[in-house]
């Protein structure tokens, strides 16, 4: 069946009423459509750093711990053109979507409430507040600043489940620093010019 024609029967199934919750029922629909997005299958590569501890049983001690390694940032045309490909819309459409959407979330926070931003999570009012001695009046425009969205992430989205781990070495400074060779047009580069954690 097409992808659109499976959409389109999902929506219509949605639609409907069902025993189910919303989201219980948008996984079993998913996964009867075979509409299930699969994870990224490259490794979540690191390397291991000595670090001194300043907490926890091991405080004082220089141990090994493993840190993950950069990977590519992806610009957010690029998300939407990515997102696009899946569905009826353009990448202008879908970067319209999700601006307005973060828009309209944002204006609801700042009245005062909660929104409930899907698979993300929930996003709330928060802000800090500078402590007043007893007696002292209480005055909001001076002792409550930096009013901020919150984003109380969803444990079950921030998760990531069936993921591999892969060793890289530690780039250096000086390796960092060092000029990029050039090489001829169909060549290989020399070795050890190769890029780590990309």
């Amino acid at each position: 069946m097409p992808f659109a024609q499976k959409i389109t029967t999902f929506v219509c199934n949605l639609i409907n009423t069902s025993p189910l919750s919303p989201s219980s029922f948008l996984e079993v629909m998913c996964t009867r459509e075979n509409l299930i997005h699969v994870m990224g299958s490259k490794p979540l590569q690191f390397t291991v750093v000595e670090r001194k501890l300043s907490v926890g049983k091991h405080a004082g001690k220089v141990m090994q711990v493993a840190i993950p390694t950069r990977r590519h940032r992806i610009d957010f045309r690029s998300f939407c053109e990515r997102v696009a490909k899946s569905t009826t819309f353009n990448r202008q459409e879908v970067e319209a979507v999700l601006n307005y959407a973060t828009e309209i979330a944002k204006d609801i926070v700042a009245d005062g409430d909660i929104v409930d931003f899907g698979d993300l999570g929930s996003l709330m009012p928060s802000f800090k507040s500078k402590a007043v001695e007893l007696g002292q009046k209480f005055n909001a425009n001076i002792h409550i600043e930096k009013p901020v969205v919150l984003l109380q992430p969803s444990k079950k989205y921030f998760t990531l489940t069936d993921v591999t781990y892969e060793q890289t070495e530690a780039v250096t400074k000086a390796a960092k620093s060092k000029p990029k060779k050039n090489t001829p047009e169909g060549g290989t580069p020399s070795e050890g010019n190769g890029h780590v954690g990309v």
